[in-house]
């Protein structure tokens, strides 16, 4: 039995590569055809039974058109080159062939048709897997978030408040004419260092408690243009090209124009700083379903595969001085308004991050 459902299955998987090319299944045809018109010249008796083969192959390559074919063709054969044979023996061999040709092309009609059917139900269910994984992610991101902004905010309030007073001591000292260099140079670091410190404090307190974004209908490309302005004060030296894309008849979006530019100015400098000397970073704009999809893309070093899931996740980061505090808030921020904010790795070099905002007519 092992060995005949080996067989079985052998000969099911030549037909279905057989069936995906045109050209192989006429070939296929025309020679079980040619076998069963020798055979059934070199043994008359065996020729019923031998010519059913082609017109049960026919049909199931090439359905209901290619059994009947087969059937007329198989019956003109076994009519010529079979023994002589009354009239009605012919006729009810020809109509036995057509029988089964149409019968095994109903047959393999049909299994294709639920196979078609149990791949897009395959189809269905992985792409509701792949939402319900993505769901869940982002439940546990928004508890981590949840958890790590309380203790931010906190911490902040503690710490700001003597960071002050350090920072205002310090340029109290600075004012003296006494000084010389060397204590002159401490307290110059000690102010930088304040400043440093307090930026990182604004950071932790926009990502606890980012403000609710004011939504209003945008038009994108202008929005953009600023944006690439603000960029260009960031190149800081390096020889950077910014490369606009923008689809015609773009609609505008429902978002927070302060906080999506904020958002892309961000995504932008990240870019820069990832760019050789002498790359191009590319901000585009496209409707996708409804909604505008706008994408930082860079040409860069990227970022490992292991990373990816890990580059939205508070205190994460792949630079020397980074605070890790900058993706998640942009995050943050592009959820409240009712978008999403994704990264992957380019196939050639670099990343692309895709911010996702409603359309104009989304939720009108």
């Amino acid at each position: 039995m092992k060995k005949e459902a080996g067989i079985t299955r052998d000969i099911g998987n030549l037909l279905g590569r057989v069936s995906g090319r045109p050209l192989a299944r006429r070939l296929a045809m025309i020679a079980a055809l040619v076998a069963a018109g020798a055979v059934g010249w070199i043994a008359p008796p065996a020729s019923p039974v031998v010519y059913a083969i082609p017109v049960a192959l026919a049909a199931v390559l090439e359905g209901w058109i290619g059994g009947f074919a087969a059937a007329l063709l198989s019956s003109g054969a076994a009519a010529m080159l079979g023994p002589h044979q009354p009239v009605a023996t012919s006729i009810l061999e020809s109509c036995v062939l057509l029988l089964l040709g149409g019968t095994t092309a109903a047959a393999t009609a049909e299994e294709r048709r639920r196979r078609q059917h149990y791949q897009k139900a395959a189809r269905q269910l992985s792409s509701v897997y792949e939402k319900v994984q993505a769901n869940f992610e982002g439940m546990k991101r928004a508890e981590r978030l949840s958890a790590i902004g309380q203790l931010s905010a906190g911490l902040a309030h503690e710490i700001r408040n003597p960071l002050a007073s350090i920072s205002g001591a310090a340029g109290i000292l600075a004012r003296g004419q006494n000084l010389d260099a060397r204590n002159a140079k401490c307290l110059e670091i000690i102010t930088s260092e304040c400043e440093r410190l307090n930026g990182l404090l604004t950071n932790f307190l926009n990502f606890a408690r980012p403000r609710p974004p004011r939504l209003q209908i945008v038009p994108i490309e202008p929005l953009l243009d600023n944006v690439l302005e603000l960029a260009s004060h960031g190149v800081r030296g390096k020889t950077v090209r910014f490369d606009k894309k923008v689809a015609p008849g773009l609609k505008a979006a429902e978002c927070d124009p302060e906080q999506l530019e904020q958002v892309l100015l961000n995504l932008m400098i990240n870019a820069i700083e990832a760019s050789p000397d002498g790359g191009t970073v590319t901000l585009s704009a496209a409707c996708e379903d409804n909604r505008i999809a706008i994408g930082v893309v860079d040409r860069g070093h990227g970022v490992a595969p292991a990373h990816i899931d890990h580059l939205f996740d508070p205190f994460f980061t792949t630079k020397e001085h980074g605070t890790g505090l900058g993706l998640p808030v942009a995050h943050q921020i592009v959820r409240q308004m009712g978008g999403s904010l994704q990264a992957q790795v380019n196939h050639d070099l670099g990343m692309t991050f895709s911010i996702v905002l409603p359309a104009e007519a989304h939720r009108a």
